[in-house]
């Protein structure tokens, strides 16, 4: 009997707690004065909230969240108009600066911070609409701690790292460490311009240092101090060099073809290639085929060291042997000196290494066979 009892207990301590669960989805008399803006108990002079409405919990929950992100997503977009040069992928020419911080990402890095301290405040049930509502928000002091916090970690970074730029007589050291504090500098005013969003006064906290200053250094250090020398050779070799030199100058360096020197930049990087664009035997009688091959060593010239390697191949086909080589030398352009200049900027750039290797490619094997295609 004793027995039955408890388990009937349990039963009923079960439901209350269900029941209760559910509470602060069932639908009272009023209406909660935050469905409409106006709340006493989450005033906003302390909180920021959003509020989300849909046909299910989990929906509404995410309604709610998504209503606050919105509210620093257009904050951010509205005030990015001193560093959004900084971040626009640019596309002139043959090259995509993808290694570039995008507004968008920038948006999702620091709102995904800002969002862990966002918390469902309350919730509601419209038990004649069949609608559920959910009131989402951060309270403004808690929220400012973490964000200031925040912003004097990354203020000591980029203090740091100007530094080191501006004192070090290693350039290598000083394009990275420019290149790094800018990029911190601009997550750094997304970040204070979260700050803003989150101060009822609306007031940040001032950076000692501007995107476009140190943007502007970095690009005059480059253009005066950090050369580059190129030289290809082989079949096809002039629209491959130039469009190696497009991609470079792209990433703001100064950039001589033929080997010669970089204007009046000392030359501090130079890389030599070799292409060949040969025809071969396919049975197809509609088309014509030819085999490209690129190979390229970049050398740092103090000290005569190959840092990296790049070597490309491929087969391409057209109506006419010379409408294939032309479009082998499209094909290269993309995939040998496109390529190649970004791997070469994420190296100086610090972004990830160059592949280094011994001795020297074979994408071009010393094979003879075939003539040469004429130009």
């Amino acid at each position: 009997m004793r027995l039955l009892m408890n388990r009937a207990q349990q039963v009923c301590l079960t439901a209350l707690i269900v029941l209760c669960a559910g509470c602060g989805w069932i639908g009272g008399a009023a209406r909660p004065p935050w469905i409409d803006g106006n709340s006493v108990q989450y005033p906003s002079s302390q909180y920021l909230v959003g509020v989300g409405q849909a046909d299910s919990r989990a929906q509404a929950t995410e309604k709610a969240y998504a209503a606050v992100s919105r509210i620093f997503k257009a904050e951010i977009t509205a005030q990015a108009k001193d560093w959004e040069s900084y971040l626009v992928v640019e596309s002139r020419g043959q090259t995509n600066t993808e290694r570039r911080l995008t507004l968008d990402n920038v948006t999702r890095v620091t709102t995904d911070k800002v969002l862990e301290n966002v918390q469902i405040l309350d919730t509601w049930f419209d038990q004649k609409a069949r609608q559920y509502y959910a009131l989402a928000g951060m309270n403004r002091a808690q929220a400012e701690s973490a964000m200031v916090e925040r912003l004097a970690e990354l203020d000591r970074t980029i203090q740091t790292q100007v530094t080191e730029a501006r004192h070090t007589q290693d350039k290598l050291s000083r394009v990275r460490n420019l290149k790094r504090a800018a990029k911190n500098l601009v997550l750094r005013e997304a970040y204070n311009t979260d700050l803003r969003t989150i101060r009822s006064s609306g007031q940040g906290s001032p950076a000692a240092y501007r995107v476009a200053e140190l943007t502007a250094e970095l690009e005059q250090f480059l253009a005066t101090q950090y050369g580059i020398a190129v030289e290809i050779s082989g079949e096809q070799a002039e629209p491959l060099e130039r469009a190696l030199i497009e991609g470079l100058t792209q990433e703001g360096f100064s950039v001589a073809g033929g080997g010669s020197a970089a204007g009046a930049a000392p030359v501090e990087l130079s890389i030599k290639g070799t292409v060949r664009v040969r025809p071969i035997e396919v049975h197809d009688p509609q088309f014509r085929y030819v085999r490209w091959c690129t190979d390229a060593v970049i050398e740092d010239v103090a000290t005569h060291r190959v840092i990296g390697a790049m070597s490309k191949g491929g087969k391409e086909g057209h109506v006419t042997e010379r409408e294939a080589a032309a479009k082998a030398v499209r094909v290269m352009q993309q995939e040998f000196s496109s390529d190649l200049a970004h791997s070469v900027a994420a190296h100086v750039y610090g972004e990830t290494d160059l592949p280094v290797t011994a001795a020297a490619p074979s994408g071009c094997p010393k094979e003879t066979g075939a003539p040469l295609l004429s130009r």
